[in-house]
């Protein structure tokens, strides 16, 4: 029986395939598809969270989020700093404030 995916998946799967007894088809993307099919598991993995709302999901979206920043040249410590100064300039969302409007 054929069972058919067309998506992005973890380095592992295909051995994990494997050891089932079946046979994965496979391709490597290139560069533009790879980055295109990041943003289409990002797109997947939230949904899984927001149905799920578990923390094995949080860490599937990070898991793509730090491939995104990988495959766009940054690294891990580039997107802790950048995430560091902007909390420091702008703060988080733990006060839980929900803006309304504003008015001039």
């Amino acid at each position: 029986m054929k069972t058919e995916y067309h998506k992005l998946v973890r380095d592992r799967i295909p051995e994990m395939i494997k050891k089932q007894g079946e046979t994965p088809v496979l391709r490597i993307l290139e560069e533009e598809e790879y980055l295109e099919a990041l943003d289409r598991k990002l797109e997947e993995e939230i949904r899984e969270y927001q149905e799920d709302k578990s923390l094995e999901e949080l860490a599937d979206v990070l898991e793509v989020i730090l491939a995104i920043c990988r495959a766009r040249g940054y690294s891990e410590q580039e997107l802790r700093e950048k995430y560091l100064k902007k909390h420091a300039e702008r703060g988080g969302f733990e006060k839980r404030i929900f803006l309304i409007s504003k008015e001039s």
